[in-house]
């Protein structure tokens, strides 16, 4: 899911992150658009139902240029940045996790407040985690095995 909109260096914050999140045993998928046309950097799913989000932040003016990051709130139980160590960790905001990434692993710098999911926003957004997870696993295989995609609608609409 490299669309071009992604720094490479934002690509690498994203990979270390996505393997600490591995090893704490939570499924993730990049890029995924939410109702209200925000797309979170990254979404996880733990092995109990609670849903994640991680914005990750390349650099000082990323992060003071963004203002929409509050919204990601409405569709996770926590919400965590993500950054390299190229980036001061004070310009955060306390009320949210901090990940520390050099795009081969990831620390957890501070552990996001939970904010819980209603249940019916929980199950939409469950919902609508598998059916894009599905549509990208689909989409895959057809690529790896050489079929054309043609014609059909983008597995993220």
């Amino acid at each position: 899911m490299i669309d071009g909109r992604q720094s490479e260096r934002a690509l690498l914050v994203r990979r270390g992150v996505q393997r600490l999140l591995m090893k704490m045993r939570v499924s993730v998928l990049p890029e995924i658009p939410l109702s209200g046309g925000r797309r979170a950097d990254l979404i996880g799913i733990g092995e109990k139902g609670d849903v994640l989000i991680v914005e990750i932040k390349s650099s000082i003016e990323d992060f003071r240029s963004d203002r929409k990051w509050p919204e990601y709130r409405l569709h996770c139980d926590r919400l965590y940045f993500a950054t390299h160590p190229g980036v001061p960790l004070d310009i955060f905001p306390d009320e949210c996790g901090l990940m520390l990434s050099d795009g081969y692993g990831a620390e957890m710098i501070r552990e996001a407040p939970e904010h819980r999911l209603g249940a019916p926003a929980r199950k939409a957004l469950t919902l609508r985690l598998a059916r894009l997870s599905a549509d990208r696993l689909l989409r895959a295989e057809w690529i790896a095995n050489g079929a054309a995609l043609s014609g059909l609608p983008d597995a993220d609409e």
